[in-house]
């Protein structure tokens, strides 16, 4: 089997060897790259995941995520952002440009090795189905069956479901939510991400109770 490859981009020296380290220990292909300028250099295209930093000197890891993603070369492939933010606007940010995942420094590197697995895996079962035992999530048809049930869903309900579905195990909050899924020029209340949630709930049965909430944080499909 061909090992997956990861570029890794940011101008800590350091860490990016550390990273490659442990990618390669991982079993995977890594390569560096210590600015954005210097990562487009590269042939991106080749390359299964990337892992960017986001507050370098230059082009930022956002801003060459937003020149990739506008590229049908590159938007495939799936994004990790490292980055000392860590604040709520920094996250939506990042999620906004498509990001797969986001790890705050400092981080363990065994936790960064786990999520560019997990996103790998995600990648490679192909983001047109989503599944979980017996719910199916077709984002192509943009249709969910449950035990073989089709489900009718608002554009709403299935963006969440889409979502939380996507990074099980990962909490959002209510403004991540919103930020996500609803149109930027419509004002949402966090009363009305509630709401939603209820709904979807109920229309995916048992499956329903996987949505949980974090009091004081958000959301979840739970696993």
């Amino acid at each position: 089997m061909e090992r997956k490859r990861i570029l890794v981009v940011d101008d800590e020296c350091d860490l990016c060897e550390i990273l490659l380290y442990n990618l390669k220990a991982a079993g995977y292909e890594a390569e560096a790259a210590y600015s954005a300028e210097e990562a487009l250099k590269h042939d991106v295209a080749k390359f299964n995941l990337l892992l960017l930093d986001v507050m370098m000197d230059g082009m930022s890891g956002f801003e060459l995520a937003e020149h990739l993603k506008a590229d049908e070369t590159t938007a495939h492939i799936p994004i990790i952002f490292l980055t000392a933010k860590d604040t709520e606007s920094d996250t939506l940010r990042g999620f906004g440009l498509g990001a797969d995942d986001y790890v705050t420094k400092p981080f363990s590197v065994r936790e960064v090795v786990a999520r560019v697995k997990a996103v790998l895996a995600r990648s490679e079962a192909g983001t047109a189905v989503l599944n979980y035992e017996g719910m199916i999530v077709d984002t192509s048809r943009m249709t969910v069956t449950v035990e073989g049930s089709d489900v009718a869903l608002t554009k709403t309900e299935f963006e969440l479901l889409r979502l939380l579905l996507s990074h099980r195990g990962q909490v959002f909050s209510r403004q991540q939510l919103i930020s996500s899924v609803w149109p930027h020029d419509v004002i949402v209340s966090d009363r009305a991400v509630d709401v939603n949630i209820t709904r979807l709930r109920k229309k995916i049965g048992h499956y329903g109770q996987l949505i949980v909430s974090r009091q004081g944080y958000g959301y979840m499909f739970d696993v």
